[in-house]
């Protein structure tokens, strides 16, 4: 599994090999940064949070024009379509249903890949119970290329055990078990599991922020990130779910 650590400020991104980085840092910015490998990650989860809805300011042409700015700094490997979370929280915010937030995900995926940025689109799996993410990969059809990078949304408020996100992980993998699944802030408690590991080719986490700063520590400090980082390449890979899937 790749990891990619989720950063505050893009002048942390030299610090690693492989980082995740919110458009949402990036807006405002003029200048270039140093970095290597990384994601660009579209702010939904933040922008839905506070609004209920994309602001006109946030609309798919204009993300657009940042995934193109941006681009040109290290080796962007993908930038995260803007989805619509599924939790019951987002839900109330927008006034909508799992049915529709669905349907707006992929609307909005289509509307982004029709601008041509040059960088590989993340698509992403909605849903809040596992049956969901099955019915949305139905509703993408064959935008979901075979081996297709694919994020899974909706997981990250929910980890309090690893079984949790296995049966979103699973129901997916039983109806694509090609696809290369995403995990989106991913905590240590799931990727210390040996299952959620194997079923993921990729999670990015900001985990090692939130747990610095309830210590007392620097919640910034790029330190604290390489001991979370650490902590994740000392697990083995062990499956015992997956063995029978």
């Amino acid at each position: 599994m790749r990891f990619f650590v989720g950063i505050h400020d893009p002048h942390q991104a030299f610090d690693f090999a492989e980082c995740f980085i919110s458009v949402n840092r990036l807006w405002k910015r003029k200048s270039d940064f140093a970095v290597g490998e990384w994601i660009l990650d579209s702010g939904a989860f933040t922008e839905l949070d506070k609004h209920g809805c994309y602001r006109e300011e946030r609309s798919v042409a204009n993300y657009a024009a940042q995934i193109r700015r941006w681009k040109r700094c290290g080796h962007l490997l993908a930038a995260v379509a803007q989805d619509y979370m599924c939790e019951p929280i987002m839900l109330e915010k927008t006034g909508l249903s799992v049915a529709e937030h669905q349907r707006l995900t992929v609307e909005r995926y289509d509307a982004l890949m029709a601008e041509e940025t040059g960088v590989t689109i993340l698509p992403v799996l909605q849903g809040f119970k596992p049956r969901d993410y099955a019915a949305h990969i139905e509703q993408y059809g064959e935008r979901l290329a075979s081996g297709a990078w694919v994020g899974v949304g909706s997981v990250c408020k929910r980890q309090g055990s690893p079984f949790v996100i296995m049966q979103v992980l699973m129901a997916i993998r039983r109806v694509r078990p090609d696809l290369r699944l995403h995990g989106f802030g991913v905590k240590l408690t799931s990727l210390a599991d040996g299952d959620v590991r194997a079923a993921l080719y990729s999670a990015d986490s900001m985990a090692w922020s939130y747990s610095a700063r309830m210590q007392g520590r620097s919640a910034d400090d790029p330190r604290e990130a390489h001991d979370f980082i650490a902590k994740i390449e000392r697990q083995q890979p062990i499956p015992t779910l997956l063995s029978w899937m």
